[in-house]
C-alpha cells in the first residue's frame, strides 16, 4: 500500500520545515542591521544668549536649566529678588553672584547629593534683567532707558546720548553730570565733560544700571 509511506515522508518533511522557519536570522546566514545609538548632547537651547566670559548672574535674570535624560526637570524662569531659583525637587536654590559654571556645579551637586546618579546639568541664559538709566536735561529725548542688548553692565556716554535723540541746540556737553548709587548706598555726583570725550575718540565714560545723567544748558 502506498498511503502509509506518503504519511511517513509527510512526517519527516513538516518538521523540517518548521526548523527552517524558526531558524534565526544568523543562523540562516542573514545579517542584521545593528540599532541605532542614542547621542547624548547638552548643547545650549536656541533660546540662550550670548554672555561675557565670566557674566555673574544676577536678581530678575531668566535662566534655563537642563538636566539630561530628565525631561521632568527642564525649566527655564527668573531668578527672584533674592537670587534664588525655583527647581523642581531642590525648590529654592541661590544662584545669585555666580557665574553660569558655578551655578551648574551647584545644581549638579544638589541633585547628585539625594536624587540622581552623576547628573548632567547645563545652565544656560535665556534673557538678562532689565536693566535701565535715565537721561535727563537738553537731550531730544529725555527718559529711562533699557541698556542695549549685549551691554547689560554698561553702555558708553556717547551712545546713551544718542539712544536719547542726541543734544538739543542749547545743550552744553562740557557739563555732563552722573547721579549714582555707590557700593555703600550712597548717591554720588560725577561731573563729565561728554565734548572733551567726542574730540579724543576711544576714550569714554560708561553709564551704569540706575545711573541718572543729565546734560546741562549752555550758558551763553
Amino acid at each position: 500500500m502506498k498511503t502509509p509511506r506518503l504519511i511517513l515522508l509527510t512526517l519527516l518533511v513538516l518538521p523540517a520545515a518548521t526548523f527552517a522557519q524558526s531558524a534565526t536570522p544568523a543562523e540562516s546566514g542573514q545579517r542584521t542591521a545593528p540599532a541605532p545609538s542614542v547621542v547624548a548632547s547638552l548643547a545650549p537651547p536656541s533660546d540662550a544668549v550670548s554672555v561675557p566670559t565670566g557674566y555673574v548672574l544676577r536678581t530678575n535674570d531668566q535662566v534655563g536649566v537642563e538636566v539630561f535624560g530628565e525631561e521632568d526637570l527642564r525649566t527655564s524662569t527668573r531668578l527672584n529678588g533674592e537670587g534664588n531659583l525655583s527647581l523642581p525637587l531642590l525648590g529654592s536654590v541661590h544662584l545669585a553672584g555666580l557665574t553660569l559654571a558655578q551655578a551648574a556645579a551647584k545644581i549638579t551637586e544638589l541633585y547628585g547629593r539625594d536624587y540622581l546618579v552623576n547628573p548632567r546639568v547645563n545652565v544656560t541664559l535665556v534673557g538678562y534683567a532689565k536693566r535701565r538709566f535715565t537721561i535727563l536735561g537738553q537731550v531730544s529725548r529725555p527718559g529711562s532707558y533699557e541698556m542695549p542688548e549685549g551691554s547689560p553692565d554698561g553702555v558708553d556716554l556717547l551712545e546713551a546720548i544718542a539712544m536719547a535723540g542726541g543734544y538739543t541746540r542749547i545743550a552744553a556737553p562740557e557739563r555732563v553730570s552722573v547721579r549714582r548709587r555707590s557700593a555703600k548706598g550712597e548717591d554720588e555726583i560725577l561731573r563729565v565733560d561728554a565734548k572733551r570725550l567726542a574730540k579724543r575718540g576711544g576714550e569714554n565714560f560708561q553709564v551704569r544700571p540706575g545711573d541718572t545723567v543729565t546734560v546741562a544748558e549752555s550758558l551763553f
